[in-house]
């Protein structure tokens, strides 16, 4: 019996190819999948990558989350959490190793915001961002008073209410920015920015309405807060209603429990103010007639000369006190300030209408001399002297007898009308 042999032809693949054609069945098979673990052996790399392992009780697979996905981590990987991943299987062709890579993270067992809030409220508060000690005082009757916040809505209108309510005449500018949504980080860290390097605040007002954690985000980003601490004039956070806390409550000067609350923080009413300076006044009296007493007593006991001379000095002191509350008072007033304002807008209307005035006077001499100019040269002088212009009938003026040949019709201008004529 007559035995055939078959021979099969060989299927070979170099090393790279047999990763290459891996890589793309992983591409169509694993391109967007959900894996769940627990995170271990986190790495930072200096590129800005982070590597780790995510794992259960029987395997693990390694992982890498790139720069430009991890930035927009609602939470950074740590040791030990639960976590959803979501991305894409990838070879890693010089080891033959396959790898997960990450672009989005999220804990299980709890809300991602909630544990990125807490990541971040201890990451800021071992910087020392959340010390008293930096804490700065707010000015005690600011004049100037920058707002950050939405333009629209009953935030900033109830503001305005409430500073014009207590104390008239105040200057406020507002800078308009997102307080929810994309691009909201970016307009309140450029209006914390704008107040700082403006010497014009005397304190800023960070402010928004209430909402949910969702919607009150941008005041927990750390570009926020850290744009909040940079800030070179004291800062009120007032996001929210009273039982919200964000991370920028936290690294304020100030918390606010209501934007309509910071408003009435920031400034003292009038009558406050008033009520102070009549306090002053007593005690200044209440002090005064004590230091009087003392003196009647060092009267009879020391001889009156020296009685006399510390009676004086120590009344003079007291009216030099006097003297400079009531300065101090007057420089405050409104009043006073719409005085020297309006002295000032009187000195630059008048400063003004002379400056016209004079520009006007000297274009006036200016014309007067070229209508001389243009009298003088204009040829209607000239026919006063007795000359006359002759144009012929096309309109030509009339130099030599061939410009006016015979029967042909003449124009001839004098100083006074006109004559015409026909050439014989």
């Amino acid at each position: 019996m007559e035995q055939v042999a078959f021979q099969f032809e060989r299927l070979i693949y170099t090393v790279s190819d047999l990763n290459g054609a891996i890589r793309g069945l992983l591409d169509r098979e694993f391109a967007d999948i959900w894996v769940s673990g627990e995170i271990s052996g986190v790495k930072n790399a200096a590129s800005g990558h982070c590597y780790f392992t995510l794992k259960d009780a029987k395997s693990q697979i390694r992982c890498v989350a790139f720069r430009s996905s991890l930035r927009y981590f609602k939470f950074k990987p740590q040791e030990g959490v639960a976590v959803l991943a979501r991305g894409r299987i990838d070879v890693y062709d010089a080891r033959g190793e396959y790898q997960l890579l990450v672009e989005m993270l999220e804990p299980q067992g709890h809300g991602a915001l909630q544990f990125a809030f807490e990541q971040l409220k201890k990451k800021l508060d071992s910087e020392g961002l959340f010390d008293s000690v930096r804490k700065r005082p707010l000015p005690r009757f600011p004049r100037r008073i920058g707002i950050v916040t939405s333009p629209r809505g009953a935030v900033i209108a109830d503001m305005l209410h409430v500073l014009s309510r207590r104390f008239p005449g105040l200057h406020i500018r507002l800078f308009p920015a997102l307080v929810q949504g994309e691009g909201s980080v970016a307009e309140v860290c450029r209006g914390l920015q704008y107040f700082s390097e403006q010497p014009w605040a005397e304190v800023v007002i960070v402010a928004r309405g209430g909402g949910s954690l969702e919607d009150l985000w941008t005041f927990n980003d750390e570009a926020v807060a850290r744009a909040i601490a940079a800030c070179a004039v004291p800062v009120i956070s007032a996001v929210g209603h009273e039982i919200d806390f964000t991370i920028a409550d936290f690294v304020a000067d100030l918390r606010a429990p209501t934007p309509s609350a910071a408003a009435e923080l920031v400034v003292r009413t009038r009558q406050e103010l008033l009520d102070r300076i009549a306090e002053s006044q007593r005690r200044i009296e209440q002090y005064a007639r004590y230091r009087l007493a003392l003196l009647a007593r060092l009267l009879r006991e020391r001889g009156i000369g020296r009685a006399e001379g510390l009676l004086h000095r120590a009344i003079g002191r007291r009216m030099q006190r006097v003297d400079e509350l009531q300065y101090r008072l007057r420089e405050r007033s409104l009043l006073a300030l719409g005085t020297r304002n309006r002295r000032r807008l009187e000195a630059a209307r008048s400063t003004a209408v002379h400056t016209m005035r004079l520009a006007l006077s000297a274009r006036s001499s200016r014309l007067g001399a070229l209508q001389g100019k243009l009298s003088q040269l204009s040829p209607l002088r000239v026919l006063d002297r007795g000359y006359a212009i002759v144009t012929n009938e096309g309109g030509t003026i009339v130099k030599s007898p061939a410009d006016a040949p015979a029967e042909s019709a003449l124009q001839i201008r004098l100083s006074r009308g006109n004559i015409r004529a026909r050439v014989t």
